[in-house]
């Protein structure tokens, strides 16, 4: 059994060399300053952000919960569980649906 830590969104453990970082559950920008924060692999927490943007996660995915249920993610995580704990990979562009200016 592995004393790594777990990532909070796909569940795989964490290995110490692997790319990881915290996430704020409501972005900093948008009050979340000094609130909750999780462990995520890297990979997961570029998802996270490629997939909505802060106003989304503050709005409506705010919890671990709601995030693990977001459609996109959900099939993320799904396809991220077949890979090894210290997967990484570059992310894609946003596909959030909107331009940054």
């Amino acid at each position: 059994m592995s004393d790594d830590p777990v990532c909070a969104l796909c569940h795989r453990p964490i290995p110490p060399h692997a790319k990881q970082s915290l996430h704020h559950l409501i972005p900093r920008l948008r009050g979340g300053k000094g609130g909750p924060t999780v462990l995520l692999h890297q990979i997961c927490h570029n998802e996270i952000h490629a997939t909505m943007s802060e106003a989304e996660l503050a709005r409506t995915c705010n919890t671990v919960e709601a995030l693990r249920a977001h459609p996109r993610l959900a099939a993320f995580i799904a396809w991220v569980a077949k890979r090894p704990p210290d997967f990484h990979s570059k992310t894609p562009g946003a596909r959030r649906g909107w331009k940054r200016r």
